[in-house]
């Protein structure tokens, strides 16, 4: 398959719908990374979909629709809650967990009563949508469980052969994937941090709980972004997390580098000097927790092209989006080291 990859002109936003309403797979910007579409409501599409990423398929979809006004084609009630959070956040990162309207292929939901959707906030995925006239069902335009495309090189990087169109809209400008959210419970679960912060959704629906599981490929999820190992490099990972995170992805450089590693840090503005005078390869992730989210995928793919055999991060706090960077960071490890 010769995958095509085209600006995103309004001419080519129409072919592009053409092409998801023909059942085929079309990979787009939305503001959190790019995603890999098909028609939801044709089974043998999503099964497309499936197949490229070589994703398992106990890993439900997240829909993506034009606007709110569509949720009737996918779910089945929309409760006070969820209307709120709809109100106050669509369109933008946010996900919600719904009950399904039985149309909704099992593919789409991994075999679930409920299914996951948002309306995001990219001028070209809205276009695109809203072209297209149907449910659009686009996890992460990747080989599964590598890490996310934040532009359209990473995309064709890793299914160039295997997809029909990349639409090219530019780095996305959020960088991290959507916040995933079960109101049906109290507390409101998040079941997925993302770009909108579990501070934002608690101004909404009250307090929330954050839910920590790690689920292998074998076993349901009840929401995408849940496995142990997600969003991963191809170079070893190593997290350093908590207060004393400085101090120990210093003693991971300089232990890595006397025994002879080439060594790729993703570094904040404020420690890249003396991390490149130690001797690593850095990549400058900015100085504040959005510009790090935007970058932190970019970052590592960039190091894994230099040849580094390792990767060190350190955590940039749990507050904000820094949580949802703390959450990737964590999955992408290889190893995790806590600090007091």
């Amino acid at each position: 398959m010769t995958t095509r990859v085209l600006p995103a002109t309004p001419e080519n936003i129409a072919l592009a719908a053409d092409v998801l309403r023909g059942g085929g797979l079309v990979a787009f910007p939305t503001e959190t990374v790019y995603g890999l579409g098909a028609n939801a409501l044709d089974p043998a599409a999503v099964a497309r979909i499936f197949a490229a990423k070589e994703r398992p398929a106990t890993d439900p979809l997240i829909v993506h629709l034009s606007d709110a006004d569509r949720l009737h084609q996918v779910a089945r009630a929309v409760s006070p809650l969820d209307r709120a959070l709809v109100e106050t956040f669509w369109p933008g990162p946010l996900t919600l967990v719904l009950p399904k309207q039985p149309q909704v292929p099992a593919q789409v939901t991994a075999g679930l009563d409920t299914v996951a959707v948002r309306v995001p906030d990219h001028p070209v995925a809205l276009a695109l949508l809203a072209a297209a006239a149907v449910p659009v069902a686009a996890p992460s335009a990747n080989r599964f469980g590598r890490t996310s495309p934040t532009t359209a090189q990473h995309v064709w990087h890793d299914l160039h052969d295997r997809i029909d169109l990349i639409l090219d809209g530019g780095p996305t400008p959020v960088g991290v994937e959507s916040t995933v959210v079960d109101a049906s419970v109290s507390p409101v679960r998040i079941l997925r941090p993302g770009g909108i912060p579990a501070e934002m959704v608690e101004a909404v629906v009250g307090p929330v709980t954050v839910v920590e599981s790690r689920f292998g490929d074998e076993e349901g999820l009840p929401s995408p972004g849940l496995l142990k190992t997600h969003y991963a490099p191809q170079a070893e990972l190593v997290f350093c997390q908590g207060p004393g995170a400085r101090r120990a992805l210093l003693v991971e450089l300089e232990t890595a580098l006397q025994a002879g590693r080439r060594v790729g840090v993703l570094a904040l503005d404020e420690d890249a000097a003396v991390l490149e005078q130690a001797g690593a390869v850095v990549y400058r992730l900015g100085d504040d927790l959005k510009s790090v989210a935007r970058h932190l995928y970019a970052g590592m793919r960039w190091l894994d092209a230099q040849g580094v055999d390792l990767i060190l991060a350190r955590d940039v706090g749990g507050s904000g989006l820094g949580l949802a960077i703390r959450d990737r960071l964590t999955r992408a490890a290889t190893r995790v080291v806590t600090t007091a």
